[in-house]
């Protein structure tokens, strides 16, 4: 692992101009690649405090060696040379947009004497026109079924076309109408091209012409008595009206637009996108991505444009109007880059209001539900989690598989509100009703509040082991039946406890910790059950702290280990070096979620403690105002904002509330109100 510090740029040699960026690693392969309105900035910032950088963003600039950059003139040259470079070199830690399958096209073969209509995958090629993306192949295979009676245009494979020009017979789409039979000689080559431009303009969105004009015809020979060629065009009629049904007018005014939405998380990020050409929605696309460093929205709309709109495996047909939810900062310079792909004018904007708005809206739920799927592909199958657990114990060397996990996490801010949380995985699955939130008191750091909640948690297990007489509980099958004996109904983290030091209020509110049910209140008892491995968020240091709090406690059968972000290794109590999981290992990916759930846990907790304490501080120190009084003015005005702006009158219209303390209120907010 390499010290960023040893080939990090001398000072003012890094230019403040635009330009291009390469990171190499040991061998001299690229494995990152940026751009920069201003090198210097953008560069200093990889060399900044490094325990503050996003996690993979560590693991880059730890795995490189050295770096270098060329100077451009404009951010639009950059971003050219930034896409060349990326398709060159392919980095390892850039953010990549690869599908997990191929997405199937309705391709027409114009560089052929006779174009051929077709179901194609993979990267395009020239003289061929794409339609889609489809999310299925018989998707396509319905719509060429419909259109084919209106546009007779050949399917078949070269092979099948030159038997038939040799036997001199059709094949049998030939003998039904489906096909203008060219292979034949049925209809000349000019002929059967125009059949494929007429199928092309339907498809690219001129539907109502084409209607009006098989319409026309029909009244024509209606009008001749041609009755026969009337009801054959009706039937044309009908059919090009069922294909326009699959694909739904979402917008009135015609717009030829991409609406790009996405979902992230701190690992990875889930894309969508919408096509919608004239009016339509014409195909769907979606990606779940990687994220190699902090991205923010913005960022993650740049590295899309960059990599789905250039390329032969990028989009050729780049759209007049991309909806985004965040312009990025180089906004201006992306359309001017995505004008030049295009050949006409590209416009980013976000949409405010009305129904691209809406539109955009219905495609970032479709993300969040992507990214929800693909997190939770793995984790719902029995098998995977059993190999996750397998790998698991194998990895740490324990006698069983750990079928209980507890993971602890502390969240604060320079010692203030210091609490932890303690989430539960059972066979590889979250047990939220066994969730728990502490409050912290006395800790100096993260290290003395591991110590303290660890101590407090195993303390409790100790007495309830005591109490039971050493018995304790065999399985986790046995709290689940008497849980459900004692008809508990919590079923959500959101109805977790604050865990305090105060003796009958642990966990959720029972009187003490013994037997698996308390004999008072007939609800089971928390904590009665140990875990088989015990994670904590953190490196050497926190499972030194954590080893030392259980060694007093003499707890000598629970395995522990910890979870480090910066390289996700894997940390055993008195080991000099960590137990290294392979990146696509089960193993790691369950003890990742298990990390993540305590690390969310935590800081929600956190975070509703100091908007609780932030909100009511103001007002706790107020003689004769208690916290029923306090609840009753907030409820009331509905932010402390509103109470400090209202006047004394207002304040007494609040039950409970006499003058003197609606001043006592006032000078409280805002000293300059106070009487004199």
């Amino acid at each position: 692992m390499a010290d960023p510090s040893t080939y990090r740029p001398a000072p003012g040699t890094i230019p403040e101009a635009p330009g291009v960026y390469r990171f190499y690693d040991g061998t001299g392969r690229v494995i990152y690649v940026g751009k920069a309105k201003n090198l210097r900035s953008r560069l200093n910032s990889y060399f900044a405090d490094l325990w503050g950088l996003h996690q993979r963003t560590q693991q880059m600039v730890t795995t490189a060696e050295s770096v270098d950059w060329v100077t451009v003139s404009t951010e639009v040259e950059a971003l050219q040379l930034e896409y060349l470079w990326i398709k060159q070199y392919d980095p390892r830690f850039n953010v990549r947009y690869r599908d997990d399958k191929s997405y199937p096209y309705l391709a027409v073969t114009l560089d052929e004497e006779y174009p051929r209509l077709q179901v194609m995958r993979g990267a395009k090629r020239k003289g061929v026109r794409y339609f889609g993306p489809y999310s299925h192949a018989w998707a396509i295979r319905e719509t060429l079924d419909l259109l084919l009676r209106v546009f007779p245009a050949r399917t078949c494979s070269a092979g099948v076309f030159k038997r038939a020009g040799q036997v001199g017979r059709p094949c049998l789409l030939g003998y039904i109408g489906k096909c203008s039979a060219p292979c034949v000689g049925s209809v000349s080559a000019e002929r059967h091209r125009e059949i494929v431009d007429d199928f092309c303009d339907f498809m690219a969105g001129r539907t109502d012409t084409m209607v009006r004009k098989l319409e026309r015809e029909m009244a024509e020979a209606s009008a001749a008595l041609e009755f026969e060629r009337a009801a054959r065009l009706r039937d044309d009629v009908a059919a090009l009206r069922r294909a326009m049904e699959k694909q739904t007018v979402v917008l009135g005014d015609g717009t030829d637009a991409d609406v790009v939405a996405f979902a992230d998380d701190p690992l990875e990020a889930a894309v969508q996108v919408f096509r919608i050409r004239d009016g339509r929605v014409r195909g769907q696309r979606g990606w779940v991505v990687e994220k190699t460093e902090e991205l923010t929205t913005g960022d993650l709309v740049h590295h899309f444009c960059t990599q789905v709109y250039g390329g032969e495996q990028g989009e050729a047909d780049v759209p007049r109007e991309l909806l985004v939810p965040e312009l990025p900062a180089d906004a201006d310079a992306l359309a001017d880059w995505l004008s030049t792909r295009r050949g006409g004018r590209v416009t980013l904007r976000v949409p405010q209001r009305g129904d691209k708005r809406a539109l955009l809206e219905t495609v970032e739920r479709n993300a969040k539900d992507a990214l929800a799927r693909h997190k939770l592909k793995r984790a719902g199958d029995l098998t995977t989690r059993s190999k996750a657990l397998d790998e698991i114990t194998e990895a740490l060397g324990l006698r069983t598989a750990p079928l209980r996990i507890e993971c602890f996490d502390i969240s604060q801010i320079q010692g203030t509100d210091v609490v932890a949380s303690m989430v539960v995985f059972e066979d590889g699955l979250p047990r939220k009703s066994e969730y728990r939130r502490f409050i912290i008191r006395g800790a100096t750091d993260d290290l003395s509040a591991m110590s303290e909640v660890l101590r407090r948690r195993f303390a409790r297990y100790l007495d309830a082991r005591a109490e039971t007489g050493e018995a304790g509980v065999e399985s986790a099958d046995d709290l689940a039946v008497a849980e459900r004996a004692a008809g508990d109904t919590v079923a959500d983290s959101g109805g977790a406890q604050a865990v305090t030091d105060a003796p009958g209020t642990e966990g959720s509110g029972e009187p003490g910790i013994g037997a698996l049910v308390d004999p008072t209140t007939g609800r089971p008892r928390r904590f009665a059950y140990p875990p088989q491995l015990v994670v904590v968020d953190g490196g050497a240091p926190q499972v030194a702290a954590a080893a030392q709090a259980l060694a007093e406690l003499g707890i000598d059968d629970v395995a522990l280990c910890g979870l480090a972000k910066r390289l996700e290794e894997v940390w055993l109590p008195d080991d000099d070096f960590p137990v290294i999981l392979p990146r696509a290992s089960e193993g790691l990916y369950l003890l990742q979620r298990v990390r993540d759930e305590a690390h969310r846990f935590a800081i929600t907790f956190h975070r509703q403690r100091r908007s609780k304490r932030m909100t009511t501080s103001a007002l706790d120190n107020i003689s004769g105002l208690g916290e029923v009084r306090r609840k009753a003015l907030l409820r009331h005005f509905g932010s402390l904002k509103r109470l400090s702006a209202a006047t004394v009158e207002e304040i007494t219209e609040v039950p409970g509330v006499g003058r003197r303390t609606a001043e006592a209120i006032l000078a409280a907010l805002d000293p300059a109100t106070s009487p004199d």
